[in-house]
C-alpha cells in the first residue's frame, strides 16, 4: 500500500501527452493553450484619445484656437494639426499629426468654430500611446485555461485560430451485477448507478470528452465488451470490482485482458481500493464502488491526472487552508479526506463519514484533509481542504 503522494507520483508517470489542435476563437474557451500566441498587430495601433475633446499643439490657460475638423472612432481626421488649431476629438479616435495633448471638453468654451481654453486645464495629455497595451510579438503563454478575458486578449491581438492541447477522451466502465441505470427499474437486490454520472460531470468540468459506456457486469464477457468499447479513449476509469472479493472482476480479470498495473492500493480513506497502470495505449484508473470513494478518488487523483494531460502542471488538487469551527479527534493511519460543510465561521466536519453516504457528500463543501496518525484538533486551529464548490 502507497501513500497518495507516491500514488499521485506514479500517475503523472503513466499519462501520456496529448496532441495539438487549432480551433476557432470562438470555441477557445476554456480550453488549454497549447503553444505561445503572438499578437499580430499593435494595441492601440495609432495615439489615440482617451477623453472627448479637443486635439491641440499646445495647451495654456486662455489660448484660442480655430476647430479645423473632428477625428471619431473609425473615422480620422488625417491632416497636420499647426499651431493655433484645434480639431475636435472622441475617445478612442486617432490622435492627428502634429498634436501634442488632448483638452477635455470640459476644459474649454466654444463659440462656433473657436475654443478658448480655461484658465485651469488639466495637467494630462489624455493620449494613449500606440502599442500602449501591447505590441507585436507579445505573446499569450501556454499552458494555461482559457478565460473570457483571454479570449477579449486574444481577440484583440487578431489572433482568429487557436492551438489548444486536444481534449483527453475518457471512458467511464461501471461494473457490477447490482447496478442498473437512472431511470430504470431496480431489481430487489440492485441499486442505481451514480458513480459514472458524477465522474462524468467532473470530467466536462476538466475539459475532458467523457464517454459513459454500457454497465460491466461480473463476468468475463461483459467485461471483455466493456473494454473492447473504451478503444482510442486516452484514460480509462473503471468503477468498482477493483477489490478483492470473488466478484471485483476488474481486479481478476484485467490483466489476463491486457492491463499493465503499476500499483494498487492507497493509503487512503475513502478510496482504500484503487489501481492503475496502463491497458494498451491508454492508461486506466481503476476507482472503488462505494459512490463516495469513487467521486473523492475522483478529486484527488482523476482530476490531477485529466490536468496534466491537458497540458498543465502535474500537481495534486489545489488545497486551501481554513479554520475548524468544531474539534476534531486524533486521526488513524491513512490520509483522512473528510467531508465538511462551512458554517460558524468555519470548517465543519459531518458526524458520519460512511463512504456510501452520497447525500453528505452532496451537502459538502470541502474535504478535510488529514494526515496519518494526526493529532487531535481543536476549534480554531487552521487545516488543509480541499474545495469541493
Amino acid at each position: 500500500m502507497i501513500s497518495v503522494a507516491e500514488a499521485l507520483e506514479q500517475l503523472f508517470a503513466l499519462a501520456r501527452p496529448l496532441g495539438i489542435e487549432t480551433v476557432p476563437l470562438l470555441q477557445a474557451h476554456r480550453r488549454v493553450l497549447a503553444q505561445d500566441v503572438a499578437a499580430t498587430r499593435n494595441q492601440p495601433p495609432f495615439d489615440g484619445s482617451a477623453m472627448d475633446g479637443y486635439a491641440v499643439t499646445e495647451v495654456a490657460p486662455g489660448l484660442r484656437l480655430k476647430v479645423v475638423g473632428e477625428s471619431a472612432a473609425g473615422h480620422g481626421f488625417y491632416q497636420s494639426v499647426k499651431s493655433g488649431e484645434a480639431v475636435r476629438i472622441f475617445t478612442g479616435a486617432p490622435v492627428p499629426e502634429g498634436a501634442k495633448a488632448v483638452v477635455i471638453q470640459e476644459d474649454v468654451s466654444r463659440d462656433g468654430d473657436w475654443i478658448t481654453i480655461c484658465d485651469s486645464p488639466e495637467d494630462n495629455d489624455h493620449i494613449r500611446p500606440a502599442g500602449g497595451d501591447f505590441k507585436i510579438g507579445d505573446t499569450v503563454r501556454a499552458g494555461r485555461v482559457l478565460g473570457s478575458n483571454d479570449i477579449a486578449l486574444l481577440a484583440s491581438m487578431n489572433i482568429a485560430d487557436v492551438p489548444v492541447t486536444r481534449r483527453p477522451i475518457v471512458a467511464l466502465i461501471s461494473t457490477g451485477d447490482e447496478l442498473v441505470m437512472p431511470g430504470e427499474t431496480p431489481g430487489p437486490d440492485q441499486i442505481i448507478a451514480s458513480n459514472t454520472f458524477g465522474l462524468h460531470a467532473l470530467m466536462r468540468d476538466l475539459g475532458a470528452e467523457p464517454r459513459l459506456l454500457p454497465i460491466a457486469r461480473d463476468n468475463e464477457a461483459s467485461l471483455r465488451t466493456a473494454f473492447e468499447l473504451a478503444k482510442g479513449a486516452d484514460l480509462i476509469v473503471t468503477i468498482g470490482g477493483a477489490s478483492v472479493g470473488d466478484h471485483d472482476v476488474v481486479a481478476n480479470l484485467a490483466p489476463q485482458l491486457g492491463f499493465d498495473q503499476s500499483f494498487y492500493k492507497v493509503a487512503m480513506r475513502p478510496g482504500k481500493p484503487l489501481m492503475a497502470g496502463r491497458f494498451g495505449d491508454a492508461m486506466m484508473i481503476g476507482l472503488p464502488g462505494n459512490p463516495v470513494s469513487a467521486m473523492v478518488c475522483g478529486h484527488v487523483f482523476v482530476a490531477p491526472v485529466v490536468r496534466s494531460m491537458l497540458g498543465l502542471p502535474a500537481q495534486p488538487a489545489p488545497r486551501r487552508t481554513g479554520v475548524l469551527a468544531q474539534a476534531l479527534p486524533a486521526n488513524g493511519p491513512r490520509e483522512h479526506y473528510m467531508r465538511a460543510r462551512f458554517e460558524k465561521g468555519g470548517l465543519v466536519a459531518f458526524g458520519s463519514q460512511d463512504s456510501s453516504l452520497l447525500s453528505i457528500l452532496g451537502q459538502a463543501d470541502a474535504l478535510i484533509l488529514r494526515s496519518p496518525k494526526d493529532a487531535p484538533r481543536a476549534a480554531g486551529e487552521t487545516v488543509e481542504y480541499l474545495p469541493l464548490r
